[in-house]
């Protein structure tokens, strides 16, 4: 299965997350900002990046373009979670290099199910 990087500030968000995706057989390295997000990076080496949009310390925007700059990582799907989905906080994203949004509440299910299809179209065997 794949290994997602994780970036939420809210810890009941955050294990939610990290329980679905490590129940679905996901590898999971969890971050509570952006700055640990980027520090963490290398050494998740993920094949897709989870993170909240608004984060202290680093915003998911910011941690979205450190994270774009690195090589290894510009093709990395980063996919953001919030709870505001206006359309300019799409485009927001898209401008920092989100590949997708997923709004909050979500439901494990809907979670699972929309990082298989993110895994897939990236071609990461058993998204």
């Amino acid at each position: 299965m794949a290994r997602i990087l994780v970036a939420e500030d809210e810890r009941d968000i955050r294990e939610l997350i990290n329980f679905t995706l490590m129940f679905a057989g996901h590898t999971v390295t969890l971050a509570a900002n952006g700055e640990e997000a980027v520090q963490k990076v290398t050494e998740a080496n993920p094949h897709l990046i989870m993170m909240d949009v608004r984060m202290p310390k680093m915003t998911g925007y910011e941690a979205c373009k450190a994270i774009r700059a690195m090589e290894p990582f510009k093709e990395v799907p980063v996919v953001f979670l919030t709870a505001k989905g206006q359309d300019e906080e799409v485009d927001m994203g898209r401008d920092a290099g989100a590949t997708a949004y997923i709004l909050k509440p979500f439901s494990p299910d809907d979670l699972t199910r929309r990082l298989a299809e993110l895994l897939k179209e990236a071609g990461v065997e058993g998204g």
